[in-house]
C-alpha cells in the first residue's frame, strides 16, 4: 500500500488516494479464491477442488477481482490513515479509480476528520445563579408525600366520596355494542384523580358497594380518533368502596417513617435535604449556562459525520428507555405515527449542541494540559463501584481505563471553567410575567460522563468517533465476471 496523495478538503474532510500494489492484490485474489471456490461448479471436479488457474481460464482473469478488492481496500485504507496520522471521525466514501488489474488498483477515500477548534473565552464568564430558598410549604409538601406513601386503604360502609377508591367493574357500549378497551373488572379508581374520561368519576361518587348504574359519557373531541366525540354508555358495578386512613402528623409518625424521634427533627431534616437538592440543582444550572457560553464561543466547522453519530447515539438511548418501560420500539413508532428518520431529524439540533460542547471541552483539556492521575482514576472507579453496587473488578472489566481517564479529565475541565466563572443574581421577572433573562436549558455538559437529557425525544457523549470497525462497501470495479 502507498498513499499517492493526501488532500485537505472543505468541511474537515480529507481525500486520500491510495494505491494497492501487485503483491497485496495477489494475496487478496488468492484469499477470494479460497472463499469462493466451493460455490463455483467446474466439470470433473468436486466442489472446492478446482484449481484457481482453471477457474480463471473458464470465467476470466477478473473472476475474483471484485471480492479481492473487498478483501484488501479497508486494510489499505486503515494503513493510510495511520501513515498520515489522521484523526478520523466517520466512515470513508470510497471509489475505485481506473481499472483493476493483476498489478493492483488505485482508489480514493474521502473521510471526515476531527476539526480544528479555536476557543473563545472560557475563564471569567458570567451567568445567573438561583438563590436557594426553602419555605414551610415546601417542607409540608414533602411531608404530604410521606403521608401519602404511608396511607392505608380501608373498606368503607358508605357512599363513595371524592378521594375514595372505588373498586368497580365496568363495560362500555357504543350504539349498543361493546367497544374495544372499554371494559375491566375489579378496577381500583381513585375518585377525583381525573384519570378517567371527564364526567365518569363524578358519576361514580355516591355509589355504594353492590350498586349498579348506567353512566352516560361523551368522549372529548381531542380523544384518539376511534372514540373522539363519541357518545357511549358505561354499565358500572361498585364492588367495594375504600377510604384513605391517613396517619396523623405527630412524633409517632416521625418514628415510624424515619430515624427521628420527633416531628420537628423530621421537618428539620427534610428542610436540610430540600436545601441541598436545590443548591445542587442551582449549581448544575449555573454550570450548564457557563458551559453553553463556552460551546457557543468556539470557532469550528463541525463535520456532519460527528453530528450524525451523536444523533444515532441519542436514538439508541431513546430506544433503550422506551423498551425499558415495556413498550416495543416498533409499537411506539406506530402509536405516535412517526418513523425513525423523523426521530433522527429531531435529534440533529441537540446533537449539534452536544458535539460543540464535547469539542469545546476537549480543546480546553488540551489547552490547559489537563491530566488524570492514577489516584484520580482509581477514585473514579471506586465511586462507580459504589454508585452501581458492583464489585470494583467488575467495573474495571466493563469500563476501560481510557474511558475513565476521559471522564476525570472532562470533569476537571468543567470545574476549571465553572470555578473561574462569576455568579450573578437572576434578573427579576418582568411585569408581563416573562423573565428578562434566563439561563439556557440543558446544554449537555460533561463528555463521556453526562446523560444526554436533551434528546429529541429522543436522546452521553460516547467516546470520540473512531475509524469504523465495520468497513463500508466500496464502489465495485466496472466488470464483474459471472461465477456460476
Amino acid at each position: 500500500m502507498s498513499v499517492k496523495t493526501c488532500e485537505k478538503l472543505e468541511k474537515n474532510e480529507v481525500a486520500l488516494t491510495i494505491e494497492v500494489g501487485s503483491e497485496a492484490f495477489e494475496a487478496a485474489v488468492e484469499k477470494a479464491y479460497r472463499q469462493k471456490r466451493k460455490s463455483i461448479r467446474v466439470p470433473g471436479f468436486r466442489p472446492g477442488k478446482a484449481p484457481r488457474q482453471l477457474i480463471e481460464k473458464m470465467y476470466g482473469a477478473e473472476v475474483f477481482y471484485t471480492d479481492a478488492v473487498d478483501n484488501v481496500w479497508f486494510d489499505a485504507y486503515q494503513e493510510a490513515v495511520k501513515a498520515e496520522d489522521l484523526r478520523v471521525v466517520g466512515n470513508p466514501k470510497v471509489e475505485i479509480e481506473g481499472q483493476v488489474t493483476k498489478d493492483g488498483f488505485t482508489f480514493k477515500a474521502v473521510v471526515p476528520v476531527y476539526p480544528e477548534v479555536t476557543l473563545g473565552q472560557y475563564k471569567g464568564l458570567q451567568a445567573p445563579k438561583a438563590e436557594v430558598e426553602v419555605a414551610d410549604a415546601d417542607v409540608d409538601a414533602r411531608l404530604k408525600e410521606l403521608t401519602d406513601r404511608n396511607t392505608r386503604l380501608v373498606s368503607a360502609d358508605r357512599a363513595a366520596e371524592k378521594g375514595d377508591v372505588a373498586v368497580i367493574d365496568y363495560k362500555g357500549f357504543r350504539d349498543g355494542k361493546p367497544f374495544e378497551g372499554g371494559s375491566a373488572e375489579n378496577y381500583s379508581l381513585e375518585l377525583g384523580s381525573n384519570s378517567f374520561v371527564p364526567g365518569f368519576e363524578d358519576q361514580v361518587i355516591g355509589m355504594k358497594a353492590g350498586d349498579e348504574k348506567e353512566i352516560d359519557i361523551t368522549f372529548p373531541e381531542d380523544y384518539h380518533k376511534e372514540l373522539a366525540g363519541a357518545k357511549v354508555v358505561f354499565h358500572v358495578k361498585a364492588n367495594e368502596i375504600k377510604r384513605k386512613d391517613v396517619p396523623a402528623l405527630d412524633d409517632e409518625f416521625a418514628k415510624d417513617v424515619s430515624e427521628f424521634d420527633t416531628l420537628k427533627d423530621l421537618k428539620d431534616d427534610l428542610k436540610k435535604k430540600i436545601t441541598e437538592e436545590r443548591e445542587a440543582a442551582a449549581k448544575q444550572e449555573f454550570s450548564e449556562a457557563v458551559m453553553k457560553q463556552v460551546a457557543d464561543g468556539i470557532t469550528c466547522d463541525v463535520p456532519d459525520a460527528m453530528v450524525d453519530a451523536q444523533a444515532q447515539r441519542f436514538l439508541e438511548n431513546f430506544k433503550s428507555r422506551i423498551q425499558s418501560q415495556g413498550i416495543p420500539y416498533e409499537q411506539y413508532l406506530k402509536l405516535t405515527n412517526t418513523d425513525e428518520s423523523k426521530l433522527l431529524e429531531d435529534a440533529r439540533e441537540p446533537s449539534l449542541r452536544q458535539v460543540r460542547m464535547d469539542l469545546a471541552l476537549t480543546a480546553i483539556i488540551d489547552a490547559e494540559k489537563i491530566e488524570a492521575t492514577d489516584e484520580e482514576v482509581e477514585a473514579e472507579y471506586k465511586q462507580m463501584s459504589e454508585t452501581y453496587g458492583m464489585d470494583l473488578e467488575t467495573v474495571k472489566k466493563y469500563l476501560t481505563r481510557d474511558v475513565v481517564e476521559d471522564q476525570v479529565k472532562s470533569r476537571k475541565g468543567v470545574d476549571l471553567v465553572v470555578d473561574s466563572a462569576i455568579a450573578t443574581k437572576p434578573e427579576e421577572k418582568k411585569e408581563d410575567g416573562e423573565k428578562a433573562a434566563e439561563p439556557a436549558k440543558k446544554p449537555a455538559a460533561k463528555k463521556a460522563a453526562k446523560k444526554a437529557d436533551e434528546e429529541p425525544k429522543p436522546a452521553k457523549k460516547a467516546k470520540e468517533a473512531e475509524p469504523a470497525k465495520k468497513k463500508p462497501a466500496a464502489k465495485k470495479p466496472a466488470k464483474k465476471a459471472e461465477e456460476e
